[in-house]
């Protein structure tokens, strides 16, 4: 049955601007969990906050769309992307 079969895509994002102390993590959880997303988001000492975000691929998609916005507390200047291997070593979507 090929046409349920759904490849697994993982991503690291690094989200520049206004994001930390904005409940950034917490919506990103948030959006996360909806979309059956496994993985994690973190604040980094530079200031931008980090996502590792592994799921078929329409929902990184989403996810990666819905933080160029991020929540209504935030200002997002910039969102890099980067492609990793995946492992499926997740099983659900926390912060740390």
């Amino acid at each position: 049955m090929l046409e349920n079969y759904q490849v697994i895509r993982r991503v690291r994002l690094q989200v520049s601007g206004r994001v930390q102390g904005v409940y950034f993590r917490m919506f990103t959880q948030k959006k996360a969990r909806q979309l059956e997303i496994k993985g994690f988001v973190r604040n980094l000492p530079d200031g931008r906050v980090e996502i590792i975000a592994e799921a078929d691929h329409s929902s990184v998609e989403q996810l990666i769309q819905w933080c160029h916005k991020g929540p209504i507390t935030a200002r997002v200047d910039q969102v890099d992307i980067i492609e990793l291997e995946t492992d499926e070593a997740f099983t659900a979507f926390e912060i740390r």
